[in-house]
């Protein structure tokens, strides 16, 4: 059976832009269906997945995901007929009649959310398909529960599906067995953490649902307790696991209830004149995400610890935006209340259209098992031709092939240790946000200025943000607090775990302002090349770890192909570029030749280029 999984509505914006079309950028975000994905999957697994953004480089693009569509079926070597089903990541229509109240509504519903909006959507790409048989929409919570529980490796676990909203619901709390999924419990939209989370965003001067991982970086640097009691006045607990967030009902007008400008005024009357975007970060915005960031944590743990006792279950799978929070997953795996966890990396959205396939899978193959998931590489690679066809063209680089891979880690390694930037593009692309180890911009960790030199020089960005370490699995448990045996819940970046003391002054360039990190591990099994990188720098240095950031700059998504790279790579000027087994360095970078490729390294190295 071959399925296409798919997340995404495409006319979201564009609606709410016509409906109301004097609103800002930022509050056109403030809506749902964007990171539209697909995923490929088969009777073999998991065959291809990709963001469309990294096809039309459009950060978080919610338009039909019609390049990943496609670049999923020329992996798969697959025609339209060979697809059997398209599981769509919403299913809207269980609450036609909802929508039925109101004239906008109902144009909302028609437009933007019924099966019919997205079977238009797809007949317009793909108009030889057979759309009203193929396409099956899978609520947008169970979609995020069956990309966690399915591919975590447990037999039964707690899941917790947290959000902005999807459909009627932001939180879905379940429980998974074998093949199955119960729900136990749901939390309306009106009533989301994660949209209150993205309002503070939006009150802090950054986007809604796309900065998020901002405010989360930027909470260390406040005193949480200076406004904990003012913001966890917002959040009503109550006594069955669930919570109340009434500030999110006061807005009453269509446009209050599209921007949440009724919220957004009781949070100035509350704390103060919002931050305008790019002005100065004052103490108190520090001191409002502390705060913000404790109160998501104290939530998160107050609807896990009643459901962990009501049902006894001893692991939790975790998906979602609110998943992505590396914080608030650090502080529930430090709590001990799970023996284990597991978060899907492609946690947001796009993460859906992997989901939705799955549900759909196991809907009509109900033997069909999965182990827990690796590295999820499932994106697109090129070979060496592709390679060299780009660098021919090139005048302005220098470029050497290595025809051993150890003697090209142990170059890189060397001008790591040496202080040098460097971009890291091997293999396929990984799915999620997560660049890990595919698609990296990596550095020593141990550079006090690197940080700052990243942060101002090459990525653009906000001097507040921290970078991760990774680290050979075998080591993390040295200079980080993961338990032995722990060390695979780590692998995808989405925990912060602390740095151990005797090596946060080593470690400055990954070691947050608190001590903790956003930790990878790095497992020989699952990452070859990678890990043979961090051995040849841990050799060098003495410590087997490197500062590892994504292969973008500020708002661009992650590079996908080698013509991408080779751009970002002269644009924020990194020292060098490793892609595949060549090493290319710009003429800018103190390096010159007549020719793209010099004769005496052809010479030296034997190639045949």
């Amino acid at each position: 059976m071959n399925i296409l999984g798919i997340s995404g509505l495409e006319n979201s914006v564009r609606f709410k832009k016509r409906e109301f079309p004097h609103l800002s950028p930022r509050q056109l975000r403030i809506t749902q269906g964007f990171d539209s994905a697909a995923v490929l999957l088969t009777s073999r697994g998991i065959q291809a997945a990709a963001a469309e953004e990294r096809f039309t480089r459009e950060k978080a693009t919610g338009a039909f995901p019609v390049n990943a569509m496609r670049y999923c079926l020329e992996v798969g070597q697959l025609t339209a007929d060979a697809i059997d089903s398209i599981a769509h990541g919403f299913s809207y229509e269980p609450f036609r009649s909802f929508f039925a109240q109101d004239e906008f509504l109902k144009k909302q519903f028609t437009e933007v959310y019924s099966r019919e909006a997205q079977r238009k959507a797809a007949q317009r790409h793909f108009p030889s398909w057979d759309w009203d048989k193929k396409l099956v929409g899978v609520a947008h919570h169970t979609a995020h529960a069956a990309s966690a529980f399915y591919l975590s490796g447990f037999e039964e676990s707690l899941i917790l599906v947290s959000d902005g909203m999807g459909e009627f619901y932001s939180a879905t709390v379940a429980v998974g067995r074998g093949t199955e999924m119960q729900t136990i419990a749901q939390i309306p939209a009106v009533h989301s953490l994660g949209i209150l989370y993205g309002v503070f965003t939006l009150y802090l001067g950054f986007y809604l649902g796309l900065d998020e991982y901002k405010v989360m970086g930027l909470a260390p640097y406040g005193n949480p307790r200076r406004f904990f009691n003012k913001l966890m006045e917002l959040v009503k607990l109550n006594d069955d696991g669930t919570y109340q967030i009434p500030i999110l009902l006061q807005n009453r007008t269509l446009e209050e209830k599209e921007t949440y400008a009724r919220t957004l005024l009781m949070l100035t009357e509350r704390f103060g004149p919002p931050r305008e975007p790019e002005s100065t970060i004052t103490q108190d915005h520090r001191d409002i995400a502390a705060a913000l960031q404790a109160v998501l944590q104290t939530s998160a743990l107050h609807v896990l610890q009643h459901f962990r006792k009501i049902t006894a279950q001893t692991n939790l799978c975790l998906a979602g935006g609110v998943a992505l929070n590396c914080s608030v997953n650090g502080a529930l795996r430090r709590s001990r209340l799970f023996k284990g966890m597991f978060v899907q990396p492609a946690a947001g959205d796009e993460g859906t259209a992997l989901g939705a396939a799955l549900y759909v899978q196991r809907a009509q193959e109900p033997t069909v098992s999965y182990s827990r998931l690796p590295m999820p590489l499932w994106g697109p690679e090129y070979d060496r031709k592709d390679i060299v066809q780009l660098l021919r063209t090139r005048t302005d680089c220098y470029v050497v092939e290595y025809t051993a891979f150890v003697e090209l880690v142990q170059e890189v390694a060397k001008q790591l240790a040496h202080g040098q930037i460097i971009g890291w593009f091997q293999g396929r692309m990984e799915f999620g946000p997560r660049a890990l180890g595919n698609r990296s911009i990596l550095a020593d960790p141990r550079d006090p200025t690197m940080r700052n030199r990243i942060n101002q020089l090459v990525k653009k960005r906000e001097e507040f943000r921290p970078f991760a370490p990774a680290v050979t699995a075998e080591a993390a448990g040295r200079y980080f607090d993961i338990r032995a045996g722990d060390e695979p819940t780590y692998a995808h970046m989405l925990f912060i775990a602390h740095v151990r003391k005797p090596y946060q002054s080593q470690l400055p360039a990954v070691t947050h302002v608190d001590g903790s990190a956003r930790v990878q591990t790095v497992a020989q099994a699952d990452h070859p090349r990678f890990w043979q990188l961090l051995n040849a720098f841990g050799k060098i240095s003495g410590v087997p770890i490197l500062l590892n950031t994504s292969f973008n700059v500020r708002g661009q998504p992650i590079v996908r192909t080698p013509q991408e790279a080779l751009e970002t790579f002269l644009n924020a000027q990194l020292d060098a570029l490793v892609i595949g087994d060549f090493l290319v360095t710009s003429q800018t970078n103190g390096q010159t030749t007549t020719t793209p490729f010099g004769a005496e390294e052809r010479e030296r190295l034997g190639t045949n280029l």
